[in-house]
C-alpha cells in the first residue's frame, strides 16, 4: 500500500494530508477545537478514538482528509484564518482534488470556518458538531468562573496579538455568512461548553431569515456509528454539482 497520510509544515505549524485508498476526488478540509492538535508525527484525530473511528469513515468514502495545528487556541484570529486559506491553496496545488472542499469543524474550530465561509467560494458543504459561532457569547459565559474565564482571556490575548488585560474588552465580529452553503449541525444535547441558545440556535435563525435554512440534529453520542455515517451521507448529497 502506497503512502496513507503526509505531514507538511508552514509559517511554523504542522498540518497533515490522509490519502484514502480509493480517492474520490474530493477532499474534507477539518478544524478542530481548542484542545486539537497536529505535530510532526501524530494528531488529535490520529490518537482520539471516537475522531479516528470518523477518520477511518471517511477515508474508506474516498475522502482526501487534511487539516492544520492552525497556531492551537486560535479562537478565529485573523492570522489562523490567513493561514487556513494558505494551507488550502498548497493542497489544491499538490493535490488532484475538486477545488470546492467539504468543511468538518468542531467547537472552537467553527470561528475560522465561519469565516471561511464568508470569504471563499470553495467551499462545499460544512459539517459542523457543537459549533462556537459566538465567541462574545463564549467569553461572557466564562465570566462566571474566574479560573476559566482568566485562562481563556490569555488565550484569546495571545490568538490575537493583545494584551490580556484588554482580551475582556474586546468585541468580535458576529456576522454570519449569508451564502446558500449547506451546513448540517449535530448538536449534543448535554453540551455546556457551547450551548445551542447561544451558538448554533443564532445561527440557525440567521439562515433562515435569509432563506437559506440549515439542518440541526441533536444527539446524545451514543450512537458514533450512525452519526460518522450521517456526515459522510451529508457530504454526498452536496456533490452532485461539481
Amino acid at each position: 500500500m502506497g503512502i496513507t497520510k503526509r505531514f507538511f509544515q508552514l509559517d511554523s505549524e504542522w498540518s497533515i494530508i490522509h490519502y484514502p485508498y480509493q480517492p474520490n476526488g474530493f477532499g474534507v478540509y477539518i478544524f478542530g477545537d481548542k484542545t486539537h492538535f497536529v505535530d510532526s508525527q501524530t494528531s488529535f484525530w490520529l490518537q482520539h478514538y471516537g475522531r479516528n473511528q470518523l477518520l477511518g469513515v471517511l477515508l474508506e468514502a474516498g475522502y482526501t482528509v487534511f487539516t492544520s495545528n492552525l497556531y492551537g487556541a486560535n479562537w478565529g484570529s485573523p492570522k489562523a484564518l490567513q493561514l487556513a486559506m494558505r494551507i488550502y491553496h498548497i493542497v489544491m496545488k499538490k493535490e488532484i482534488l475538486n477545488e470546492r472542499v467539504h468543511i468538518l469543524c468542531e467547537g472552537m474550530g467553527a470561528l475560522v470556518a465561519k469565516e471561511l465561509m464568508k470569504s471563499s467560494d470553495k467551499i462545499r458543504s460544512a459539517a459542523m458538531f457543537n459549533p462556537c459561532l459566538n465567541l462574545n457569547a463564549h467569553l461572557e459565559k466564562e465570566r462566571e468562573n474566574k479560573f476559566f474565564y482568566k485562562r481563556l482571556s490569555r488565550e484569546i490575548a495571545l490568538a490575537y496579538d493583545k494584551d490580556p488585560k484588554e482580551a475582556g474588552s474586546m468585541t468580535f465580529d458576529e456576522s454570519f455568512d449569508t451564502a446558500d452553503i449547506p451546513v448540517h449541525i449535530w448538536q449534543r444535547m448535554n453540551s455546556i461548553t457551547y450551548p445551542y441558545q447561544d451558538h448554533s440556535k443564532m445561527y440557525e435563525e440567521h439562515r433562515s431569515k435569509h432563506g437559506n435554512p440549515i439542518d440541526l440534529t441533536f444527539h446524545l453520542a451514543d450512537n458514533q456509528y450512525r452519526l460518522h455515517h450521517s456526515v459522510v451521507k451529508f457530504f454526498k448529497e452536496n456533490e452532485k454539482n461539481l
